[in-house]
This record gives structure tokens, sequence and C-alpha cells, in this order.
């Protein structure tokens, strides 16, 4: 199911530094613990070129079974370089990271010096608890050098959104102490590993969230053949079927239940066999109830997210709708589908075009987090939160500076959505260097989105701009005109 989260502001990351030591933890899990010290830097997604500055932070993982190191992929994304060092030493080793996966909260890291991996065995995962079950989360929070051990209790286990990924996929709620710097730290039920912590929410004390075991599986199962494909989901929004008279214009007897598809995302989403108007009914076998719902374990009730969430992308999932008052059983492929704004990118350098003092850039995530969700244009929005695909746009270009000069003179054009350039409709960046660089006549026309600003244009005289801009450039200290992948 299609839901966009922009601001998710009660919940928060838990990376930072280290912390104090609670005796009476067993040797054998101490000792896979591990603390991890990140340097990383991240992209200004409004000056493409450059980065916000260097910074220094922790955080925990530990060591599992076949000498992996698992932890937080918030832990060590726009990393430049990580150290690690286990529990009750302090030498630390260099490491790499092998793999991440920024919807699933995951990353695996490797240390190539084998001295590192000298009296550990690894821990091992284990299954998911239920609620009341008791959980030991093990960490390096904030506050001292040594290892710190809190305990707590289940609360609950269910589908959360992952902040860092923004995606919806099963979690375990817990009391038990998860501070800033406890991230990617195991949690552990009985001697093994339940989940690992990722993140707290801040406006209820003791409330922290645990990326369960099924979770970790599934990723480990992914990246057995080299590479992360990602976590899918069905790109689809629909509506609940809790009315009595929705449910006799459907169709649908007494003892049936479901989901009415309402939108179909377009281009390759895998749901080719599914119309808009069936009543979506199960999923892998498992009933859905009026509100989205499965069945989940002896008694207890999941979104249905989290089983399709739980497939490998290019697989096929079993469903059955309800279509015409006629049950019928389908089957739709695992996909990851196209957002028109994507993100939140890690791990990435963004693409621009400098243009007589103009920069044009993607619209992302990214970049709407530079702003506070409440000053976003209302027209900006629309396309982050409804747009998932377009027939006419592989990307959202925006104009993030002008920077001033007799050329562009009078302009102030941020944060407009490029519709078209020269009469030339814009699909992607490419577009507008084509469109600019292309063109013979006098003069440049650049269009905005008819709806979000209608009839706003800029004009700029070609021969001169052409001229002024390797000067803009270098008042301005922008290093080129364009990020690599334009070259």
């Amino acid at each position: 199911m299609n839901k966009t989260h922009i601001l998710i502001s009660f919940l928060f990351l838990v990376a930072t530094v280290p912390a104090t030591c609670t005796a009476g933890a067993d040797d054998y899990i101490k000792q896979n613990v591990v603390n991890i010290f990140t340097t990383s830097r991240e992209p200004n997604p409004q000056t493409p070129w450059q980065y916000y500055g260097q910074t220094n932070s922790s955080g925990s993982g530990f060591i599992l079974k076949g000498g992996r190191i698992l932890t937080n992929a918030h832990v060590v994304s726009n990393q430049l370089y990580l150290e690690v060092k286990k529990a009750g030493t302090s030498k630390k080793y260099p490491a790499k990271v092998e793999f991440v996966g920024h919807d699933t909260e995951l990353a695996v890291l490797k240390v190539d010096d084998k001295e590192f991996y000298k009296g550990v065995d690894g821990l091992e995962l284990g299954e998911l608890p239920h609620q009341g079950d008791k959980l030991t989360a093990y960490g390096f929070p904030s506050g001292g050098d040594d290892l710190s051990i809190t305990e707590g209790v289940v609360s609950r286990v269910e589908v959360c959104t992952y902040i860092h990924g923004i995606s919806d996929l099963l979690c375990i709620q817990t009391d038990a102490a998860i501070n800033p710097g406890n991230s990617g730290g195991p949690v552990i039920r009985d001697g093994k590993v339940a989940g690992l912590s990722f993140q707290t929410q801040n406006d209820s004390a003791g409330i922290g969230y645990v990326v369960p075991a099924p979770v970790i599986k599934r990723f480990l199962d992914d990246i057995s053949d080299g590479k992360y494909d990602g976590v899918p989901y069905l790109q689809l929004d629909s509506q609940t079927t809790e009315n009595a008279a929705m449910k006799s214009f459907l169709k649908m007897g007494k003892d049936v239940s479901g989901i009415l598809v309402t939108r179909i995302g377009g281009g390759i989403t895998g749901l080719e066999e599914l119309k808009r108007g069936d009543v979506l009914i199960s999923v892998d076998g498992m009933p859905i109830d009026s509100e989205g719902n499965c069945p989940f374990r002896s008694s207890e009730r999941v979104s249905l997210n989290h089983y399709v969430a739980m497939h490998q992308v290019g697989s096929t999932i079993k469903i059955k709708v309800l279509r015409d008052g006629k049950t019928l059983d389908l089957k739709v492929r695992a996909l990851i589908p196209f957002h028109l704004v994507g993100g939140p990118y890690y791990d990435y350098t963004p693409s621009y075009f400098v243009y007589a003092g103009i920069v044009f850039t993607v619209l992302t995530r990214n970049y709407i987090d530079v702003w506070k969700w409440e000053e976003v244009d209302p027209g900006i929005k629309n396309f982050v939160l409804f747009q998932n695909e377009s027939s006419d746009r592989e990307q959202v270009v925006i104009i993030s500076q002008v920077y001033p000069d007799e050329v562009n003179a009078g302009y102030a054009c941020e944060n407009n959505i490029v519709w078209r350039i020269n009469n030339k409709k814009i699909s992607s960046l490419k577009d507008v260097v084509n469109a600019l660089e292309g063109n013979k006549e006098e003069f440049q026309l650049i269009e905005f989105d008819p709806y979000v600003n209608p009839g706003l244009k800029m004009l700029l005289k070609t021969e001169e701009s052409n001229k002024a801009n390797p000067g803009i450039l270098k008042h301005f200290s922008i290093p080129r005109d364009r990020s690599e992948d334009l070259i």
C-alpha cells in the first residue's frame, strides 16, 4: 500500500557516542558487541558541489556468526572512514561497508585484519519475541567509554515507520532504555539476537524500537547473491470497507472482508493482473480485514505490508481479490516502485547543472529536508505526496540558486519547478542541458510548472549567457558547470 511519510517528528535515530558499563553481562555476548566510530559528511542539496561540515559520531554493532559485523544503516551513512573496537578493548580497527540497506536500517561491515576476530565466535539470530518477553539491550550510549546493558520487555510487535529510509516494516517496541549511541547494538532474548536497536520515541519516555530478527534474516537473504535489491511493496492506494453500504455495493458477503483498491501506480508495478475497484481479500493466503490488517501468529494482527515486505524483489506474491462479486486468484510481482521525488538518499552525490548563474538540480526528499515541512510550497508538496509516477517526467527539476549577474538580474526564481525550456517539456536534468546548450535562438525561455507558479518565466539572452557562465562559475567558486553524471 502506497503510504508516503514526510514528517515523523516523534521519532529520532539513536547514533552518537559511548557510555557506562553494567555488571553481570554474559561474557560471550559482551565480547561480540562492538563500538563503531564514523567520520562522515553530507552533500548540500541546494549547492550540490558542496558538502556540509565533516562530523564524527559513534554507534554500536555486533559480530554475527560467520564474522560479519551488523549495525544500523544510519550509523554508517555518508561515511568517509570507519573504525570499530570490541567491548572491553581499546584497539580500533579500520572497517568497510560491505552492504547497506537504508530502507531496512541495516548494514554489514567488514574488518580485513583477522586479529580483530580472535576469541570471538559471533552471535546467533533468534526468533521474533512475543509481547511481554524480557529483552536485554547492549550498546555504547553517551556518557562513558564502556559497554552499557539495559533490560526491558516487549511492549508491541507491529509494523512501524523506519524514519531513516521512510519505510514501513515489522518492528519491536520495548521499554528497555535505548539512548543515543545504542543504535545497531544487539537486543538479546535467551542468549540469541532478537533484533538490534535503531530509534526511539522522543515524546514518550522509555519507548524504544528494535529491528527484529525476521527483518534481519530477510536482509541477509537479499545480500546472499552479492548485491542488495531492497524491500518491495504494493504500489497502490486503498480504502477501508467498514461501511455496510460500501460492502453491499461491492457485493461483499457477510463473511468477506478486505480493502478496496482505489488507485494502481503507473509504469512497471508488477500489478498488471490487479484492477482499480478490486477488493483485496488475502495475501499469501492470509485474510485481510476491512482495515488492511492480517492475522499474525496466534492472536496478533499486522499490516498486510509485512507479508509483502518479506518477499524478495522479483518474487511472486499470491493474492486473492473480489471482482464484481467473484473471487479470483491472482499473482503479482514484488517490485520496488519508482517515486518521482525519490529518497532520502545516502552515500550519493546530487546532480546539477549551472547556466548563467542558475543552478538546476533534482527535487529529492533530501532537498525537501532543507526546509521545515510547513514552509514548503503546497505545489511542491503535491509532487512529494501524490505523484509517485509520471508519464511525462523522470525527475522533477528545480532551480535551487540564482547567483547574481547582469545576465540574470531581476530574477528571483529559487525553489521553483521547471516545466519547459524553449518550448521543450523538461522530463529530466539531461533535458535541461540539451534544451539550453542546443538552442541557437536569440533568447532562452524558461517556464515554470503551471500548477505551482502559472505564467512565471525567465528570459535570457543566449549569446550573453553563454559568455557569462565561465566568469560566474569562477567568481562564485563553483568548480564546474555540471555534475559528473551529466558529462
